[in-house]
């Protein structure tokens, strides 16, 4: 993501709805990318003041705690399960809680470049697995799982954080959407 102006860029929704007719790959890789594009559009046009602003007290949950866990959750899963790499995590590597809790407003703008940075990598490592049955190289608390348990996961785990990020984004700015 490109920053303009000390903003998050503010991203045209062009997004197309995954296709009704498609097999389980392609169906399961055009929901997350749908997921993935929706980010920027609901994090577009925010000051770092906004970015970190707690919008729903007594939550604690800001925009870009959500970006920071989302860029994690993405190194994690595809980095260390799929790729079976010991990365370590971007953020919460040394506090649990950093993702959600550790930002500042002068590191907030590159929180959120940062998500697009993840983003290239995990589909990379994601495109070299062919079969979503086949065990990955990663284990999940010891136990063997695969690239479609590992996309299933990150689709829900969108789903609820975008969702999350409709209501933070309406009690900063007022601006709701899809």
């Amino acid at each position: 993501m490109d920053l303009i102006n000390d903003r998050t860029p503010e991203v045209p929704d062009a997004r197309t709805g995954p296709p009704f007719m498609a097999g389980e790959r392609e169906s399961l890789e055009a929901w997350l990318e749908f997921y993935r594009i929706t980010l920027p559009i609901k994090v577009g046009g925010l000051t770092p003041e906004q970015l970190c602003r707690p919008a729903v007290p007594p939550s604690k949950l800001t925009v870009v705690g959500i970006v920071r866990h989302l860029s994690d959750v993405e190194r994690y899963w595809f980095s260390n399960v799929v790729a079976g790499s010991t990365q370590a995590a971007r953020y919460k590597a040394v506090d649990p809680d950093a993702d959600f809790t550790g930002y500042t407003e002068d590191g907030a703008l590159a929180d959120v470049a940062a998500y697009g940075e993840e983003l290239v990598h995990a589909r990379e490592l994601a495109a070299a697995v062919t079969d979503l049955d086949a065990p990955l190289p990663g284990l999940r608390r010891g136990q063997e799982l695969n690239l479609r348990w590992v996309y299933t996961h990150m689709i829900e785990e969108y789903a609820r954080h975008l969702g999350h990020l409709d209501l933070l984004r309406e009690c900063v700015d007022g601006t709701t959407g899809y």
